[in-house]
């Protein structure tokens, strides 16, 4: 006898298998889904090895995208091969931006015109050699259009610093800088061996002999030199010494000129008082007055002469070794 089907057991399973299905598509495509992403592409010239379809797309460090697609293409024009990769941009990433950039991916293309906005390869990881791509804003930097792909909006690309250097490197004539230094060595090469050597060492070696000779020389004369500066200055402070004896003894001697002045003025002055007591005795037109009196003036004379003299000796004591000094 056979068992009846559960037609609601059938549907329960059914149900329950579809709901994983989709909770599993959920996870596994982290909700890919609901998200919005615009399509763009850029242009590669180098070498794009270590970028991989899925490695990030940054701005300023920011992931806000992913790479989609590498190929290589023709371009007829400049008969060169270019490398298109093509990426999404997530808008939600750029909060706070205008809301044109998260109805419509064309914004991007008055970014790239009016901004600078461009892409490069920076590396993602120096030990794997991983490469990511790279976007910010170069104002200074031209849009160097490809147009290949006309379905995408395009976002020009800029070398990588090794690359610039790479080019830069290319472009010099190493060649023709090879040739001018050989040139400059030949030139070097010549103007070396057109000196003779031999004639260069013994014109050093004389002027080093003459110039040995000439501070003997100097030494020799300098020696006597110095043995009567060292003389001349002992001879000095022996003057010295005896020039201030000197002036010891004149100022005593001085001295005693002075007392002894003072001793004659003062027998003057008793002489004058006698002379004067004598001369009431007389009249004033004897001749004893009249002579009395001229002694008496050229003893004043001679009394006002030692004073002068004394007075100048004591400014000028050395008047006694070297005379008086001239107006």
């Amino acid at each position: 006898m056979s068992t009846k089907v559960n037609k609601t057991a059938i549907g329960a399973f059914v149900l329950g298998a579809i709901a994983l299905l989709v909770a599993g598509v959920l996870v596994l495509g982290a909700g890919k889904f609901f998200k919005k992403e615009f399509v763009y592409v850029t242009y590669f010239d180098g070498s794009v090895k270590g970028l991989n379809v899925g490695s990030p797309v940054t701005f300023r460090g920011v992931k806000v995208g992913s790479v989609t697609d590498i190929s290589i293409i023709a371009d007829p024009a400049k008969r060169e091969l270019k490398i298109p990769v093509i990426f999404t941009l997530e808008p939600e990433k750029f909060v706070g931006t205008r809301a044109e950039f998260r109805r419509d991916s064309k914004f991007v293309q008055k970014a790239v015109e009016t901004m600078g906005l461009r892409t490069q390869l920076v590396t993602q990881s120096f030990v794997t050699g991983q490469l990511m791509m790279a976007l910010d804003f170069f104002p200074d930097k031209p849009a160097n259009y490809v147009g290949l792909y006309k379905e995408y909006t395009e976002i020009p690309s800029i070398p990588t610093p090794l690359e610039q250097l790479q080019k830069t490197l290319e472009d010099l004539p190493f060649k023709e800088i090879v040739e001018n230094l050989n040139h400059t060595l030949a030139g070097v090469e010549r103007l070396v061996n057109s000196v003779d050597a031999k004639k260069t060492t013994e014109a050093i070696e004389s002027a080093f002999k003459d110039t040995q000779a000439l501070v003997q020389n100097i030494n020799s004369k300098i020696a006597p030199v110095a043995d009567n500066i060292a003389q001349a200055a002992r001879s000095a402070d022996a003057a010295l010494v005896e020039t201030r004896e000197t002036m010891v003894t004149v100022r005593s001697d001085t001295q005693k000129v002075l007392d002894g002045a003072q001793l004659t003025l003062v027998s003057a002055q008793s002489a004058l008082k006698q002379s004067e007591h004598t001369l009431q005795a007389y009249g004033e037109d004897s001749r004893l007055v009249v002579d009395l009196n001229k002694t008496l003036r050229e003893l004043s004379m001679t009394t006002r002469s030692l004073r002068q003299l004394s007075d100048y000796l004591e400014r000028h004591p050395e008047a006694l070794l070297k005379g008086k000094a001239g107006e």
